[in-house]
């Protein structure tokens, strides 16, 4: 089986997509001269959250995923954030090229709540590569698999996820609730004469922490 060697050039915040999206820029070597017909590309992406360190703030906010930060050696381990995939051209040698990374941002997600904590540095991930390549061949062309082996790492800024998620959710967030938690959270706004969801959310909040001592 041919080696093929896989480079993540950059990952950046795709602003003209329907849905919020991130683009990684991958580079695909298949060998020097090496004649490609196409290749059907999968990736698993991977957040390896122990390979950074974590400012006070960052450890209260992922406090409910990990648990208290003394028990993080045995908790903070790496988790699939996504799965994704495209269609390579034909190429000879190496080539370049945009693989999708279709985000969201319900926090009941964990890799959404992972980087909706996260102030500053870099996101460590890892990129699982596997697929379908089809060569030249004797007769017509061969047909070959990327092995899972074939992977490459690359720290994501975290300011380019923040990028991301400001332009398709300006000054907001989203989250989810089961129907009948949305008819009482309605139902209260009517009865109050609320204007807003966040002016509904800040009067329970308000009631919930009591008043000011």
């Amino acid at each position: 089986m041919n080696e093929y060697r896989f480079t993540v050039l950059d990952v950046v915040a795709e602003p003209y997509a329907v849905a919020p999206q991130l683009t990684a820029r991958l580079r695909v070597d298949a060998g020097e001269g090496r004649a490609v017909h196409a290749i059907v590309l999968r990736c698993q992406v991977r957040v390896e959250p122990q390979l950074r360190r974590y400012e006070t703030a960052e450890q209260e906010g992922l406090r409910g995923m990990f648990g208290e930060p003394d028990r993080w050696a045995g908790t903070v381990r790496p988790f699939q954030w996504m799965q994704c995939s495209a269609t390579v051209p034909g190429f000879t040698g190496r080539t370049d090229l945009d693989l999708p990374m279709p985000c969201t941002y319900d926090l009941d997600v964990v890799g959404a709540r992972y980087l909706h904590a996260l102030g500053s540095g870099t996101v460590p991930l890892s990129f699982l590569f596997s697929g379908t390549v089809f060569t030249p061949g004797t007769t017509g062309f061969a047909v070959e698999q990327i092995p899972w082996s074939c992977e490459a790492r690359h720290r994501m800024p975290v300011a380019v996820w923040r990028q991301m998620i400001e332009s398709y959710y300006p000054n907001s967030g989203w989250l989810r609730a089961g129907s009948d938690v949305l008819t009482r959270l309605a139902g209260y706004r009517d009865r109050h004469g609320l204007t807003s969801w966040d002016e509904t959310f800040q009067r329970l909040l308000a009631a919930a922490d009591g008043p000011a001592s």
